[in-house]
């Protein structure tokens, strides 16, 4: 006995970019946190550059609380440039890059929380690069999932709509 729906019709790739426009409200989500955490890093990784640290010193040299070194500062600037850009250009795009800049901003984590007080650790992280690494991850994921996935979503969200399509197309018909 199956306790899933059956599809009968022939299935359909979800294309979410036709099905958010540009102006929409979740725009301005997503943008504004790969805007705020990609100047940050950006900041940090100047910072870091500034200092002239070694660049893969394991030293102990820090920049806005937290340890780095050169290879730290310059992938920091990096991600963070990827992060504006992202900002820039918006929509689908941003909400990708935060999701996904957001998992391996945790996985980094979970990897140099195993590294630690290791010869291995060339980015010279410390605990509180760690829990940084968590935090930022938490946050890039949550600005990019937000209005995007979740068991209530309104049923005018667009993502909502593309995951349903038979669903919105009787809700249009209904004059819904």
């Amino acid at each position: 006995m199956a306790t899933h729906a059956v599809h009968t019709g022939p299935r359909r790739r979800i294309e979410f970019d036709k099905h958010l426009p540009v102006d929409h409200r979740l725009n301005t989500v997503y943008r504004i946190g790969a805007g705020l955490i990609g100047a940050f890093l950006v900041a940090f990784g100047i910072l870091g550059l500034i200092n002239h640290i070694g660049f893969f010193s394991t030293g102990g040299a820090t920049a806005a609380g937290l340890n780095t070194n050169g290879a730290l500062s310059v992938l920091s600037i990096c991600i963070g440039a990827i992060l504006l850009i992202g900002m820039v250009i918006g929509g689908n795009v941003a909400s990708t890059l935060n999701m996904v800049l957001g998992v391996l901003f945790l996985l980094n984590g979970f990897l140099f929380l195993g590294l630690l007080d290791t010869p291995h650790n060339f980015l010279a992280f410390k605990i509180q690069n760690v829990l940084f690494s968590f935090v930022v991850g938490l946050l890039l994921m949550t600005f990019g999932m937000y209005g995007r996935v979740g068991s209530t979503l309104p049923h005018d969200n667009p993502y909502w709509r593309a995951r349903h399509p038979d669903a919105a197309e009787q809700e249009r018909g209904d004059g819904g």
